[in-house]
């Protein structure tokens, strides 16, 4: 045989034998099932046969990225999604509480519609002139009806010091478009105050992240120093969070007892508990269309266990449980792994909680109503 020959064959059977290892990987990986790993081989076969014999430039990690946000979309569930680098680092900054944006809070009660609701002092929304009641109708051009609220989050959100163009809508003037300049928002999500002339503390909760709990242990045992009998803990429009921050809240409102329950698709089921064994004052919450997830969780401990009076609008009704997988350039995936259920074994998901007592707001507040109803509400708790 000629050495070229040899050659030949010694090429085809390295080739073989590299092929067969990778295949064993595969198949082992894959919990020896033969079905998936012959479809890890046709998603590698293709990646390999794009690269190849495109027409064009081919970016591997571009044509991975686009898989992964394939796969994630394929699943049909708005809360599984793929993170590119920004939108992960963005996920990242809320959960500790700090992010670059223009200081507004935002409510999507109405679908396909953005309404600022405040506007936070010494922030650039405050120095470009936005108001409580402005509608936002675009970003960077894109229509707020073509996003999910996580995106016109998104959008809005970013680098400290780059700039954003927000179009408002504001009654009775022409829309028009303002460039802000992003600055760190260090956001205190749980802040409280008495109610004047009363003896009822409130609470409000904007969302839950890595110092939620602590904000609200230290105003709430301001509240009790200056005498509060009575407390209002205010969801609206708080998207939820970090089940754990809500978790140290639950166990100083709560009673001891079952505050959640969540179930995988194994069945498997892991069951929070409050340790709260002292009195707890009266509580009243105030939810609506925008109080999701970890707020619902609270919302609904509390009014299972007896502990609170709801009051405001039925609650978003997002009873599922996303966890953050990275990956390793900068990306991740945010999946669904769970169901959670109230301790009366409810799921609220595509749902919500139905309040105790139902007040809307007006289409344009001159006070809050809501909160008024919450006042009366707890006043015949403490006759």
């Amino acid at each position: 045989m000629s050495q070229t020959k040899k050659s030949v064959l010694l090429v085809v059977g390295t080739a073989l034998v590299t092929l067969l290892a990778v295949c064993c990987v595969i198949f082992y990986m894959l919990g020896g099932t033969v079905g998936k790993a012959g479809d890890m081989l046709r998603f590698i076969a293709t990646v390999n046969f794009v690269e190849d014999k495109y027409d064009g430039d081919v970016d591997r990690t571009v044509l991975i990225n686009g898989s992964i946000d394939g796969m994630m979309k394929s699943l049909g569930d708005k809360y599984s999604i793929y993170l590119d680098e920004e939108k992960f680092r963005q996920l990242s900054n809320i959960n500790s509480g700090t992010f670059g944006g223009i200081g507004v809070v935002m409510s999507f009660a109405e679908p396909g519609h953005c309404h600022i609701m405040s506007v936070m002092e010494n922030t650039p929304g405050q120095e470009a002139g936005l108001q409580a009641g402005d509608e936002v109708i675009a970003v960077e051009g894109t229509p707020v009806s073509e996003l999910q609220p996580e995106e016109v989050v998104g959008k809005i959100r970013g680098v400290e010091g780059t700039q954003v163009v927000i179009t408002i809508r504001r009654q009775g003037e022409a829309d028009k478009d303002y460039t802000l300049t992003r600055s760190s928002i260090a956001m205190t999500t749980a802040a409280g105050n008495m109610i004047p002339d009363t003896e009822i503390g409130y609470i409000r909760i904007a969302s839950f992240s890595e110092n939620t709990g602590r904000e609200f242990t230290e105003a709430l045992d301001k509240l009790k120093e200056q005498n509060a009998k009575g407390l209002i803990i205010d969801l609206r429009a708080n998207p939820g969070g970090l089940v754990n921050s809500c978790m140290e809240i639950a166990n100083q409102v709560v009673p001891e007892g079952e505050v959640v329950s969540l179930i995988d698709n194994t069945g498997s089921k892991q069951v929070f508990t409050s340790s709260l064994t002292g009195p707890s004052m009266p509580i009243v919450v105030l939810i609506d269309g925008n109080s999701a997830s970890a707020s619902e969780i609270l919302a609904g401990a509390l009014k299972d266990r007896g502990a609170a009076t709801l009051v405001g609008m039925k609650s978003y009704g997002k009873g599922s449980v996303q966890t953050i997988l990275p990956l390793f350039r900068g990306d991740g995936i945010k999946l669904t792994v769970a169901k959670y259920y109230t301790p009366s074994g409810a799921s609220i998901d595509g749902i919500g909680i139905q309040p105790d007592v139902e007040i809307a707001l007006p289409e344009h507040p001159t006070e809050d109503v809501q909160l008024l109803k919450a006042v009366e509400v707890m006043k015949e708790k403490l006759q």
